[in-house]
């Protein structure tokens, strides 16, 4: 082992330097390296190389020599060093390890924060952001060496702070309300490119700023809350402008030895003699252009325009420049470009034009075939910016709309963004969770209070594995410290070469659902309690009902079989009513304790063709097929899971009551079919008879519900409420649909077995 491995080893950090997710080099005072893992992940592993230097750019080893060097010496220092493989520079923190060795630290900008930080310091793009009373809260490394200061001398600054000294562009005091992050918080409207000059006392100089405040808004707020400004230094740009103005005079002179038509005017816009350049192209002599006789030259459609144009900078004092089309001396109308610029004293006033005229028929040729050219590319470009304008838009309403908790993580568990109600749901605002590790805020412990490490949780396993996780049962932590249930989906997020890049999770908070789970569990315990009760109630009150009444009609027949006859009429019939109370009650008493006891066994299902069920119905209702004349028809090629005895009696009851309830002089015919509807067999009894009014077609299927009476058609009104609890015990639901007079049809639905036979349509009569 060398002296490095073994510095590295005895270290009192080393375990911990090994662990780190970001690169860690220590370097030996003999030149060794020792790479953690990320660092031999990002760079390869140090024997890959001659020297470790060689792990970076070959540019960067000078940089690199001199910053250990200074290590040994006990200082530290930071470098921006670019890395083969990566497109951005890294930050290298350089810092003395002891006994002259160095360690060195690798921060990668792959969050996006850090690669729009890093590429506006690149631009030389200061950014700075401040609050409602303009103090200074944070600002970039460009920022800081625009205004000379360093981030502690900046935070809390405000803009009416006194220790500016800020001038308009004009060189007066910037009044405070004028400036551009007040008029930004007062207005809420982004001020842009503002130009004025700021004086460093420290430094000793001026600079000239371009300066855009933009406000920004908490969600629901009415007013910004904050201003991000962004600086442009244009100092060198002002500075060049000044000297351009002062070499005016200078180029006059090479401006007239060009090949361009040039030409001089008297302050007050008139022509001076001699013009060569004017003369020798239009033909017009000294008095011809003398005064505004030059216009005589200008195309009669051209003149009004350009004499107002050239009207208006003489009056101004500004740039003139125009189109026009000018006779040359041939007499050819040519198209030329016209421009004039003042040329002024000290004092700011006008001491003579300067001006020319270009030749612009090859120009207006070549921009014409451009123009056409361009038309449909820029068509394309326009139509597909607004494409993208409106999915961004639409993307940001989706997740700030969004009712569940969403947010998105990078490859350190970072949080890249959280839309509201993450924030509202966990209690903390969007700035604080994003760039915070997600795990150690809102994840760190199970609900029973044991921790929970990273490696065993699921979002960290499809940051390394990428597979999307649904967890039905978890608990993050609210900000004031107590547990909240949640559910989440986490789905890894990649790039275009399938590279996982992070994930985005989306929960939601379940603490109603799992009060409603209780209180479910709770009544479903209760239920069944009840159901229990009512069991041996029905089955004690049927059997201590039926034995008086088994007395009473044995005592009933005796009296009937004896007295037959020896009484008056009167009496006999009272012996009738009394042996039919008797049946009907024993009736009563079977459906009721069949009704309540139907759906409370645990016999499994098992499949059930309805051809053969429709075969056992038509045995069932013969007689009454016989005594009515009716006529039974299925097509029922469907099976079904489900008990055969219950379903053989759902179906003999819809088929029965459909032969019982048919029309005076018709008649009646039933149609029983099936249609397979996925895992679901819909099955239909459709009839011919007096058909139900639509507001009894719910009243019908509740227990013991007549809507006539025993004289017109018997029965005890349960069969149908035992119908739909036979369809409702089997999973399925049992409705009718029908109008009086035009018949009924009832509609069952029915769990479908794995296959059904092919189709055989069936009649009887």
């Amino acid at each position: 082992m060398t002296r490095t491995r073994q510095a590295f080893a005895q270290a009192d950090a080393a375990d911990f330097l090994q662990a780190l997710p970001d690169p860690v080099l220590l370097i030996g005072p003999d030149g060794d390296a020792e790479l953690n893992a990320a660092a031999q992940a990002l760079l390869g592993p140090p024997g890959h190389a001659s020297t470790w230097t060689a792990l970076f750019s070959p540019a960067a080893a000078p940089q690199l020599h001199a910053a250990v060097d200074a290590a040994g010496r006990g200082e530290q220092s930071q470098l921006r060093l670019s890395l083969p493989s990566r497109t951005l520079p890294a930050l290298v923190t350089v810092t003395p390890a002891g006994a002259g060795g160095a360690l060195l630290h690798l921060r990668l900008p792959e969050e996006t924060p850090e690669v729009a930080q890093s590429l506006l310091d690149d631009l030389g793009l200061g950014v700075v952001v401040q609050d409602r009373e303009t103090r200074i809260l944070d600002a970039n490394a460009a920022a800081l060496e625009i205004l000379g200061l360093s981030l502690d001398e900046l935070t809390g600054r405000t803009s009416v702070d006194p220790r500016w000294q800020t001038l308009t562009a004009e060189g007066e005091p910037f009044r405070p309300e004028d400036r551009p992050v007040m008029r930004a918080l007062q207005t809420g409207e982004a001020q842009r490119d503002v130009l004025y000059r700021v004086f460093n006392p420290d430094r000793g100089d001026c600079r000239w700023l371009n300066v855009t405040a933009l406000p920004r808004w908490t969600a629901g707020q009415a007013q910004p809350d904050q201003v991000l400004s962004v600086l442009r230094d244009v100092t060198e740009r002002h500075r060049l402008l000044q000297r351009l103005q002062d070499s005016e005079a200078r180029f006059r002179t090479l401006v007239q030895a060009t090949s361009q038509m040039v030409w001089t005017a008297a302050p007050d816009g008139e022509f001076r003699a001699p013009q060569p350049n004017w003369q020798a192209f239009t033909g017009q002599t000294e008095q011809e252009y003398a005064h505004q006789g030059w216009l005589d030259a200008i195309h009669p459609e051209d003149r009004a325009g350009t004499l107002a144009a050239w009207t208006a900078a003489v009056a101004q004092a500004g740039m003139y420049t125009t189109l026009h089309r000018i006779r040359r001396a041939d007499g050819a109308y040519v198209p030329m470009q016209a421009r004039a610029v003042p040329v002024c004293h000290a004092d700011g006033s006008v001491r003579e034009w300067i001006g020319t005229h270009t030749d612009v028929s090859a120009v207006q040729a070549a921009e014409a075939q451009l123009r056409a050219s361009n038309a449909s590319l820029e068509q394309r470009v326009a139509k597909r910016t607004r494409e993208m304008a409106e999915a961004t838009r639409f993307s940001s309403l989706l997740l700030n709309a969004a009712g569940e908790g969403i947010f998105g993580l990078t490859l350190q568990g970072r949080a890249a963004f959280a839309n509201p109600a993450a924030a509202r749901s966990l209690g903390y605002g969007v700035e604080r969770l994003i760039g915070a590790d997600l795990h150690d805020l809102i994840h760190h412990h199970h609900e029973s209070g044991e921790p929970h490490p990273k490696h065993e949780c699921p979002i960290y396993l499809t940051l390394r594995d990428g597979e999307t996780r649904r967890v039905e049962a978890d608990t993050f932590w609210h900000a004031d410290g107590r547990a909240i249930p949640v559910s989440y989906v986490v789905t890894p997020t990649r790039d275009h070469a399938g590279q996982i890049t992070g994930a985005v999770t989306m929960f939601r908070d379940v603490t109603e659902r799992r009060r409603a789970e209780e209180q479910l569990e709770h009544t479903l315990r209760e239920l069944r309690r009840s159901n229990q009760d009512l069991s041996r109630f029905a089955s004690i009150a049927s059997h201590d009902l039926q034995e008086p009444l088994r007395t009473i009609g044995n005592y009933a027949d005796l009296l009937s079989r004896r007295y037959q006859g020896q009484l008056d009429d009167r009496a006999d019939r009272y012996l009738a009513f009394l042996r039919e109370a008797v049946t009907r009650m024993q009736s009563l008493i079977q459906d009721l304790l069949h009704f309540s006891r139907l759906g409370r066994d645990d016999q499994p299902h098992e499949t059930v063709t309805l051809d053969a069920l429709m075969e056992q119905v038509q045995s069932n209702v013969r007689a009454s097929l016989e005594s009515t004349g009716g006529r039974l028809t299925w097509e029922t090629p469907h099976a079904v899971l489900g008990r055969p005895s219950l379903l053989l009696q759902l179906l003999t009851n819809l088929v029965s009551n459909a032969l019982k309830f048919h029309q005076e002089g018709q008649p009646p015919v039933v149609t029983v079919r099936s249609e397979g509807t996925g895992r679901t067999v819909h099955v239909t009894v459709r009839d011919n008879g007096i058909g139900i009014s639509s507001e009894y077609h719910e009243r019908i299927f509740d227990i013991f519900q007549r809507l006539h009476g025993r004289a017109e058609y018997e029965g005890n009104g349960i069969g149908l409420a035992i119908g739909r609890k036979i369809a409702e015990y089997h999973g399925g639901t049992l409705r009718v649909e029908s109008s009086s007079g035009q018949g009924s049809t009832f509609h069952l639905t029915l769990p479908a077995a794995p296959e059904s036979p092919a189709p055989t349509p069936r009649e009887t009569a």
